[in-house]
């Protein structure tokens, strides 16, 4: 509570402002962004009942990170699984992995992210056009693996309207130092006649990373060196601690793609294909192996080395939509996504380990309507998804995935001052595994809502949604070693669906130079899915340890979550030393408990991120910081996590004020992390051996034409 107070009071100053600035509602200078992934009619951020986010290609060039989850980390109530420079997810609310559903235009990555934290997202926002954020109750049209939320990147390969211009296009790359490491994304488009063909390419290069001091946290160092001292007498291998530089964080990525596509006066019809590969490092952990043959003296010869995985995947998208307009439906899309996706897990160059495969198609096809003054869409989702995996550490055995899910959402408005909104999913689930058989779970979530605009530029808002969630592969089939968490984990094929009923109030208020919002939610789950110690019959043995790890188990218990938003910004049009100034700051904040005591593991700290630019018409500087408090409910089995505070800078000049390429011509430096301090995430299952980059100076430039 003392860490909240804090935090409150740090963004005081900026909420003060705004409450003393001059309100005019109507005629806002900051205009809220569409967000295209909401169901229904389209509406910007500021009309939706919970905290919505959108931010564009040049939002996104500025925090871009290696991984999608680590470029959304300062996004209010995001934080990240971070897995070295390879791997993350988004966190929303503090639910990840398989209750957040990682969309690319609108469709599943169709990748294995969610089974690992190890695992690659295949969306990544170095070539992205635009990245949306759902949080809540407004994700309820994308199925129950989305009871956290939705991220939805978008990367415009297929348009649905003719460009102004008939070449256009823009070249980004960066060079940072913190790794060595450089990027380069690239992107044409050509227009003509009806035709619009879009190419695109991107790449990183990153060597391992440096950090600030330890690989480990003071508390595990702490912990191992209080378990040597208790072993007097007995002969135990002093390790050499990894400080400086954080072995096996590289990361290479590459991927191409293209896009065609027909537009009409009321239809369009497009096609994309996409290739994505990576390689990256995992640190934290190291694979020993034992070699055939002995040493002198009989004991056999063991090695550690640095593991890796090599990942490709190919999608291709059809997406095609008309305007009907006929006094019911107004229009009409349609999507559909293939993809096959496999990742090798390599123990050292050359010898490859466990292999996991993901072909699958998933389909979604809107009807967008108006009657009886309720404008909404309603529609049909169907996904067939295969899971192979082989190897040593394959701890999910092959597993078929298949749902179909039919859906309703609708909004009245009443002379733009009130309105009502509420929606209804149906869906069916069912996973067929090689060993255990076939499961199924008929699923059911609906949300009603109200929102009222006052004046004075104030909006109030709240809603009551239920969401119900099956369990995934590894909940229900894992069983098995699974040294991206250092658990043999075990799974449950008796497992119940999972629920949430979730009741979450916003307030706004949008003057003419800014606005300032709260949003605050609780969601009460039933049979909550988590891993925690346990023990399992392992080869006829009633055991908690299997191959020398813990045994961890997904069990279900009722849990409570209970956060929330507060965010701000201002902009002086004319302030001091003659610049536009521009602030912003959030405070996000999540409490999770068990029922049955304790509380839910890998729940972020309450986090305040606060920012402050400056503008002299083609020159801009600024600046941000984040605090993050302590996480002293870690949840059984985890340490807790320290908390952090990091301040970056940058500059940037607008080159095309200087006749040099289109809008959106800039060059510009940054640093980031500036005092070196050692970041360890909350959410990540590497917090205690391998911390976030260390201080970087990031130089690049972008040239738009």
């Amino acid at each position: 509570m003392k860490c909240k107070l804090l935090l409150a009071a740090a963004a005081a100053p900026l909420l003060t402002g705004l409450a003393s600035a001059q309100s005019d509602g109507e005629d806002a200078l900051v205009a809220s962004p569409i967000i295209v992934t909401a169901p229904g009619p389209a509406r910007s951020a500021d009309e939706l009942v919970g905290n919505a986010t959108a931010i564009d290609r040049e939002e996104i060039l500025e925090s871009l990170s290696a991984t999608l989850g680590d470029t959304l980390d300062r996004q209010p109530g995001v934080s990240t699984t971070f897995f070295g420079a390879g791997a993350s997810r988004p966190v929303l609310r503090g639910l990840g992995a398989e209750r957040v559903q990682v969309l690319t235009n609108g469709i599943g990555v169709i990748d294995v992210s969610a089974a690992s934290p190890d695992h690659q997202v295949t969306a990544d926002g170095i070539d992205a056009q635009g990245i949306e954020i759902l949080r809540g109750p407004a994700a309820l049209a994308y199925g129950g693996q989305a009871i956290g939320g939705v991220v939805n990147v978008i990367d415009g390969l297929i348009v649905e309207e003719l460009p102004e211009a008939p070449v256009s296009g823009d070249l980004f790359t960066a060079y940072n130092s913190v790794n060595e490491g450089t990027e380069l994304a690239g992107r044409a488009q050509f227009t003509g006649g009806p035709f619009v063909l879009t190419l695109s390419a991107s790449g990183r290069d990153f060597d391992n990373y440096d950090i600030p001091d330890f690989a480990e946290s003071s508390l595990l160092r702490a912990m191992e060196e209080e378990e040597h001292d208790e072993e007097e007498g007995e002969e135990h291998e002093e390790e050499e601690e990894v400080r400086d530089t954080l072995e096996n964080s590289f990361v290479e990525t590459q991927t191409y793609a293209a896009g065609l596509s027909w537009v009409g006066d009321n239809a369009f019809l497009g096609i994309a294909v996409r290739q994505q590969t990576a390689e990256y490092g995992l640190p934290g952990h190291s694979h020993e192996h034992e070699h055939e043959g002995e040493e002198e003296g009989g004991e056999e010869e063991e090695e550690e080395e640095n593991p890796f995985i090599d990942l490709e995947q190919t999608r291709v998208d059809l997406r095609g939509g008309v305007s009907v307009n006929n006094g019911f439906l107004t229009d009409i899309i349609g999507t559909v996504a293939i993809a096959d996706y496999e990742h090798t897990e390599f123990e050292a160059p050359g010898e490859a380990g466990t292999v996991y495969e993901s072909d699958g198609v998933e389909a979604r096809l809107e009807f967008d309507h108006v009657i009886a003054g309720f404008e909404g869409a309603f529609g049909i989702q169907y996904l067939d998804k295969e899971l192979f995996a082989e190897g040593e550490e394959a701890f999910i055995t092959p597993t078929d995935t298949q749902s179909f899910g039919v859906f309703i959402y609708e909004a009245q408005e009443w002379d733009d001052v009130i309105a009502i909104e509420g929606g209804l999913r149906i869906e069916t689930v069912e996973l067929d595994n090689i060993n255990q058989g076939t499961v199924d779970f008929d699923l059911f979530s609906g949300s009603f809502g109200a929102h009222k605009h006052y004046d004075g530029g104030f909006w109030l808002g709240a809603q009551l949604s239920y969401t119900e969630r099956a369990p995934n592969e590894s909940e229900l089939f894992a069983f098995g070693p699974h040294l991206a968490t250092e658990q043999f984990e075990v799974g449950d094929a008796t497992l119940d669906k999972e629920s949430g009923l979730n009741l979450e109030g916003t307030a706004r208020w949008r003057g003419e130079n800014g606005g300032i919002g709260i949003n605050l939610f609780v969601t009460e789950f039933n049979d909550f899915i988590y891993l925690t110690p346990g023990v399992a019959l392992i080869d006829g043995v009633l055991t908690d340890e299997g191959d020398e790890l813990p045994v961890f188990l997904f069990v279900q218990e009722d849990a409570s979550f209970v956060g929330g938003e507060v965010y701000a910004d201002y902009t002086i049009a004319d302030g001091p030393l003659g610049a536009e100034w521009t602030f912003d700051a959030s405070v996000d904040f999540v409490e999770a408990d068990l029922d049955g005591g304790g509380n839910v593991p890998f729940i972020p700290p309450v986090t305040l991120n606060a920012g402050a630019s400056a503008e002299w018409g083609a020159w801009e500087v600024g600046a941000a910081v984040t605090v993050a408090g302590d996480q002293d409910d870690p949840g059984v089995g985890q340490l807790e996590t320290d908390g952090y505070t990091t301040l970056d800078l940058r500059a940037e000049v607008d080159l095309s004020d200087f006749g040099i390429g289109a809008d959106g011509t800039e060059a510009f430096i940054e640093a980031r992390n500036v005092t070196d301090e050692e970041v360890r995430f909350a959410t990540s299952v590497l917090k205690d051996v391998a911390p976030a980059p260390g201080q970087n100076i990031r130089v690049g430039v972008r040239v738009a034409f």
